[in-house]
């Protein structure tokens, strides 16, 4: 050890201080990222569902994807066949390349913690669609 004390840059960020992304359902609030914090192994953030609303189908290339429910459930359906129901206080890990999209079937609003990591060599392959987000295939059906 050489005595040199190294001073550490930490930075807050807070929930409410974070744009909101609701254009694949939900609302997606990304906290912790490359852009807020200058991370370069991850991002994390909050999804909150209210009832009947839903993520649309995707997946990441190169990430895997930690997600916990802090409050309520969701199901969360893997490559258009399986289902996993989650509740409060439950979570899974999503790997590379799973088709994902998850639910609020109940009557509650949800709310879950997700973290991806690591972070894809550039931001538009870091998810990848594989099916209209909600707003558009509303706008389709009409």
């Amino acid at each position: 050890m050489t005595g040199v004390s190294e001073t550490v840059l930490l930075k807050k960020v807070s929930l409410a201080e974070t744009a909101v992304n609701n254009r694949r359902g939900g609302e997606i609030r990304v906290l912790l990222s490359p852009r807020t914090t200058e991370t370069s192994s991850g991002f994390m953030g909050m999804l909150t569902l209210r009832p009947g609303e839903y993520v649309s189908e995707h997946y990441h290339p190169y990430s895997e994807e930690f997600f916990f429910v802090s409050r309520g459930a969701v199901v969360v359906r893997i490559n258009g066949e399986q289902e996993l129901e989650l509740a409060a206080g439950e979570g899974i890990v999503i790997p590379k390349n799973a088709r994902h999209r998850v639910m609020n079937r109940g009557e509650d609003e949800a709310f879950a913690i997700f973290h991806m990591c690591p972070l894809a060599p550039r931001p538009e392959l870091g998810h990848v669609d594989t099916e209209p987000y909600p707003g558009d295939a509303a706008e389709v059906a009409s």
